[in-house]
C-alpha cells in the first residue's frame, strides 16, 4: 500500500513562492509516475503537473514558467516548486501516484491514478 503525504501548503502573498512536498511510503516510488492536482472551491479537480518514473516532467500551460516538478528517489519525495503565485492558484493541492514506466497517457484523468494523498492548502492572498 502506497501512502502519500503532502506538506508545504501555506498562506502566501501574490508573487510569492512555495514548495510543496509529497512523501511516499511503500516500495514502489521508484517505478511510479507522480502527479500534482489542485482543486479550488466550487471547481473541478485539475491537473497541474506530472513526472514520469524516469523524471520527465510535464506541466499544464497555466503554470509553465512559474512551477516546476521534480522528484528525489533517495527521499521518495516529489516536489512542486511554485513561484509567481497568483490568487487563482489558491486550491487544495494533492499528489497522486501510479506504478508506470514511460510516458503518461495523453490527457491523463484523475481516475488513472491509483494512490492519492490528502492534500495541502495553498492560499494566495494579500
Amino acid at each position: 500500500q502506497e501512502l502519500l503525504v503532502e506538506s508545504g501548503g501555506d498562506l502566501v502573498q501574490p508573487g510569492g513562492s512555495l514548495r510543496l512536498s509529497c512523501a511516499a511510503s511503500g516500495n514502489i516510488f521508484s517505478i511510479s509516475a507522480m502527479g500534482w492536482y489542485r482543486q479550488a472551491p466550487g471547481k473541478q479537480r485539475e491537473l497541474v503537473a506530472t513526472i514520469t518514473s524516469d523524471s520527465s516532467p510535464d506541466l499544464v500551460d497555466s503554470v509553465k514558467g512559474r512551477f516546476t516538478i521534480s522528484r528525489d528517489s533517495a527521499k521518495n519525495t516529489v516536489y512542486l516548486q511554485m513561484s509567481g503565485l497568483k490568487p487563482e492558484d489558491t486550491a487544495v493541492y494533492s499528489c497522486a501516484a501510479r506504478p508506470h514506466y514511460g510516458a503518461l497517457p495523453d490527457r491523463v484523468s484523475p481516475t488513472w491514478w491509483i494512490y492519492w494523498g490528502q492534500g495541502t492548502q495553498v492560499t494566495v492572498s494579500s
